[in-house]
């Protein structure tokens, strides 16, 4: 049991994380966390007000943690090689951490409105990517327009995504391919970024 105030909000929090690992989203609740830790099923409540407090917090943290690992690697003199660095991280921590992955992306949020600092924590994650790529378009003597940037970013997110959905899926084993081409498809991805850029109008509106 924890001893401290402090200590019974982190078990809250790791707790609510288990209870998604082994019986997913639909499972938490600040009732169930309680009669996991043995505490009175108020006890919780000292420290999040609902369900969606508790989640909230976590989904936050999900996020820190996302953002610091995509940021991790040092800056380079080669903006392609960085934005290469970032998409690897992507698809690295979707594979070590798949329960935050599937936590910031795969399940349904709070309210963001509700949740401010929630939604400050997921919009930094994305600004790393944005502010990745406005560097390469500097470095590259691009004239990219904010509209254009912004697009790029959502196909190199989707993209990213897709592939780690797929990756961790059981229906890509369905299609009984050389594992070396599983393996590999992250780099050619990635390889695809920069002629994706390149070749977009930056004038394109819609």
């Amino acid at each position: 049991m924890p001893r401290t105030q402090r200590d019974l909000r982190e078990a809250c929090l790791a707790e609510g994380m288990a209870i998604i690992a082994s019986d997913g989203l639909e499972k938490l609740s600040l009732r169930e966390v309680a009669r996991r830790l043995g505490v009175s099923h108020q006890a919780p409540y000292k420290h999040f007000a609902s369900r969606d407090h508790i989640l909230a917090e976590m989904v936050s943290r999900a996020f820190d943690a996302f953002a610091a690992f995509l940021d991790a690697h040092p800056k380079s003199e080669d903006p392609d090689q960085d934005m290469a660095n970032m998409a690897k991280d992507y698809l690295r921590y979707a594979h070590e951490h798949p329960l935050e992955y599937r936590l910031m992306f795969g399940t349904p949020l709070p309210d963001g409105q509700a949740f401010p600092e929630m939604m400050a924590k997921a919009k930094h994650a994305f600004s790393l990517l944005v502010s990745g790529l406005k560097r390469k378009a500097r470095l590259s003597g691009q004239a990219r327009s904010d509209e254009a940037v912004l697009l790029d970013a959502l196909v190199i997110w989707s993209s990213l995504h897709g592939l780690a959905s797929i990756k961790s899926s059981s229906v890509i084993r369905t299609l009984d391919l050389p594992t070396a081409l599983i393996e590999g498809s992250d780099l050619h991805i990635i390889r695809g970024f920069s002629a994706l850029i390149a070749s977009a109008d930056p004038n394109l509106s819609h």
